[in-house]
C-alpha cells in the first residue's frame, strides 16, 4: 500500500503533529487539486500539481526534532520574501520553520505558497507567469 499523510506525523513529535496538520490544510485549502505524495523514507509529504518532487512539486512538509519545515521546491530561492522567512543556502530549495499552530497561515506564509505554486505553474506551461512590475 502506499504511505499516507496519516503515516507522517509518527515521525514528529506529538506538540508538532498538529503543525503538520494545519500546514497540509493550508495547502490544500489554497490549492485543491494539489497532488500530495508522501515519502516515508524522504521523511516529507510534497505538494504539487503532479507527482514527480523535483519537476511538479512546489513545498514539502517535513518534519524536524524541533520544529516543521515548510519547504519550497525550485525556486524558493527566487521567492518573494519580504519578510525574510526563508531559510537554507541551496541553490533550489528554501525552508520555513514552523513550531506553532498559529504559524502556519500567516499572510507572509501564504505569499510564500501562493508564489511558489504560481512559479512552477508557469514552469511546466500550466499557467502563464505574472507580469514583472
Amino acid at each position: 500500500m502506499p504511505d499516507t499523510f496519516a503515516d507522517l506525523p509518527a515521525l514528529a513529535t506529538p506538540m508538532l503533529r498538529p503543525v503538520m496538520q494545519a500546514l497540509r490544510d493550508v495547502i490544500l485549502s489554497r490549492d485543491p487539486s494539489a497532488t500530495e505524495v508522501i515519502r516515508l523514507g524522504h521523511r516529507a509529504a510534497s505538494h504539487g500539481p503532479g507527482p514527480e518532487k523535483m519537476s511538479q512539486a512546489y513545498a514539502y512538509i517535513m518534519p524536524q526534532p524541533c520544529w516543521i519545515n515548510l519547504g519550497f521546491y525550485r525556486g524558493g530561492p527566487v521567492l518573494p520574501d519580504p519578510t525574510g522567512l526563508l531559510d537554507g543556502a541551496g541553490t533550489r530549495l528554501r525552508h520555513v520553520k514552523i513550531d506553532a499552530v498559529n504559524d502556519a497561515a500567516t499572510p507572509a506564509l501564504l505569499t510564500l505558497l501562493d508564489a511558489a505554486r504560481r512559479e512552477r505553474l508557469a514552469a511546466l506551461g500550466i499557467l502563464s507567469p505574472a507580469p514583472q512590475k
